[in-house]
């Protein structure tokens, strides 16, 4: 795959907004109608840019050293057994099951 930002005209490092700004004028200069394989070039340097971005920055908020869960050592799976409490909780969730006050669907009778 070629260098990303060479396909959008930028330097290494430029910021999210510049890259965003170039990603534009590409598709200006380049669009989908009149030139579909330089616009899939583009968007693909624009998205491996973006998801890097992304990740660069989440990963800049916390260090692995300060990660609270890394000690945590999770269960891998899912319980799929059947659980008949669950069950009555969507019931009463879904229904009128866990309802006491039914003073609302009263109304008064002519005779």
């Amino acid at each position: 795959m070629s260098d990303p930002y060479r396909v959008l005209g930028l330097q290494p490092g430029a910021s999210p907004e510049e890259v965003r700004r170039a990603y534009f004028e590409q598709v200006r200069a380049h669009p989908p109608e009149l030139d579909p394989e330089a616009f899939k070039a583009i968007r693909a340097a624009y998205e491996q840019l973006t998801s890097t971005e992304a990740q660069d920055s989440l990963f800049q908020l916390c260090q692995p050293e300060e990660w609270p869960y890394r000690r945590i050592k999770m269960k891998a799976g899912v319980d799929t057994r059947f659980h008949p409490e669950d069950v009555i909780a969507v019931l009463r969730a879904w229904s009128d099951l866990a309802r006491e006050d039914f003073s609302e669907d009263f109304c008064e009778v002519d005779l």
